[in-house]
């Protein structure tokens, strides 16, 4: 006998609810695609999206948990100070919902 699990438990124990719940938010969603042609820093995620920086370091350490996002390279600046360089893992994803089951498609980057 199958044991349907409960939402909390759903959230948090199935990856599948994670990853739709990643690209259900409009901010993480933003990051991931603006990220897929060219890498770039938090800063600049920061800046052009007009997401407090803060707010980008949590969505970016969730997406990387996630394997959604990636560190493509480090920057060393001038003055030594290290920038990531981060890059979409995916160029496009497709959610399917049949019989109250979904279904997560990515397409790699």
């Amino acid at each position: 006998m199958t044991r349907k699990l409960t939402l909390p438990q759903l959230k948090k124990y199935d990856v599948t609810q994670k990853v739709i719940d990643a690209l259900a938010d409009a901010e993480s969603r933003a990051m991931l695609f603006s990220t897929i042609k060219r890498g770039k820093t938090a800063d600049e995620l920061s800046r052009q999206l007009k997401i407090p920086l803060s707010s980008v370091y949590k969505k970016l350490a969730d997406l990387q948990v996630l394997t959604l996002i990636k560190v493509e390279k480090v920057l060393i600046s001038d003055k030594g100070r290290k920038f990531k360089v981060y890059k979409s893992r995916i160029s496009k994803a497709d959610i399917v919902i049949k019989k109250s089951e979904p279904t997560l498609y990515l397409v790699p980057n």
